[in-house]
């Protein structure tokens, strides 16, 4: 099961209790439907849970039943028509539109209260909308083939505190969130707290693996750096020690050198923490540069 089919379930699960919740979702899903016409109401659905919950929701909302159910036993996709003229005209008068009108908008005044709000967004979301698995990535879209509701629902879930982006695609018109804290929020406020806490668990858990490869390439880039500078001072010790022996340097230089021959990957720190006495980080460092640049300036006197 996808994750969008798992968040429509967990949406799909709280009992239709009161009408005034029961209209605004439905008013969610009919605008955000297959078909929502003066023709045909037409609702195609692949989620068992949604399919259990139209015939019910529709009956609070409307006290109506659809003409057409899919099969008892149906898989994939099923469709819920109803096509009774008088029946889609008492939905239509339910929410305040004119059957006769040529474009769909959204009645806020169906949807005034901050629960209606919630039932409304729950019902866009379970007739048009999906999720992406935030094991992949953070996306979450309505998608409605009506422009002007579309624009009016930016209003309502500005409304609720959220600001959705909007595009297009095949003819649809989109809401969508790609941030997972804004699509937590949705998610909450639709009633998936469920979906909220395994996004947010999600989200923990690719940080967390992103700290931790940060950590493991800056280790990684600080090692390589390491055996670079480690790499560059026995070369300038074995050229010292053949072309000119290393009795030629100070004594703390050969100290230093010979440290050095003996743990050529042991790190700076590593190496201060080995010398006898011991010496800091910052004077050995210094004396192994000295051991470079005395290479230097021998090579400058030939």
């Amino acid at each position: 099961m996808t994750f969008s089919a798992e968040v429509k379930n967990e949406l799909c699960q709280p009992r239709i209790e009161r009408k005034c919740c029961a209209l605004a979702e439905a008013y969610g899903i009919l605008l955000y439907c297959h078909s929502f016409s003066p023709a045909e109401i037409r609702i195609i659905t692949s989620s068992d849970a949604l399919s259990q919950r139209l015939p019910h929701l529709f009956k609070k909302a409307f006290g109506i039943r659809f003409d057409r159910l899919p099969a008892e036993n149906a898989e994939g996709k099923r469709s819920f028509y109803i096509t009774d003229a008088e029946k889609i005209r008492s939905i239509y008068d339910a929410f305040g539109s004119d059957v006769s009108t040529l474009s769909l908008h959204i009645n806020f005044g169906i949807i005034e209260e901050p629960c209606d709000k919630a039932a409304f967004l729950r019902g866009a979301f379970l007739g048009g909308g999906s999720i992406t698995d935030p094991k992949k990535r953070y996306h979450l879209e309505l998608a409605t083939a009506h422009y002007s509701v579309s624009r009016e629902a930016v209003s309502v879930m500005r409304e609720m505190g959220f600001d959705p982006k909007e595009s297009q695609r095949r003819g649809n018109h989109l809401l969508y969130f790609k941030k997972a804290d804004e699509i937590a929020d949705v998610l909450t406020a639709m009633g998936a707290t469920n979906a909220t806490m395994a996004l947010v668990g999600q989200k923990i858990e690719k940080e967390m693996n992103n700290e931790i490869m940060r950590k493991v390439n800056c280790d990684s880039a600080n090692a390589d750096k390491t055996v670079a500078a480690a790499a560059r001072q026995m070369e300038a010790i074995r050229r010292i020690e053949r072309e000119y022996g290393l009795d030629s340097l100070p004594e703390p230089l050969q100290e230093a050198a010979l440290l050095r021959i003996a743990n050529p990957e042991v790190s700076l720190s590593d190496l201060a923490r080995l010398s006898y006495p011991p010496v800091s980080k910052s004077c050995l460092s210094h004396r192994l540069r000295k051991i470079t640049e005395y290479k230097l300036e021998e090579d400058n006197l030939k």
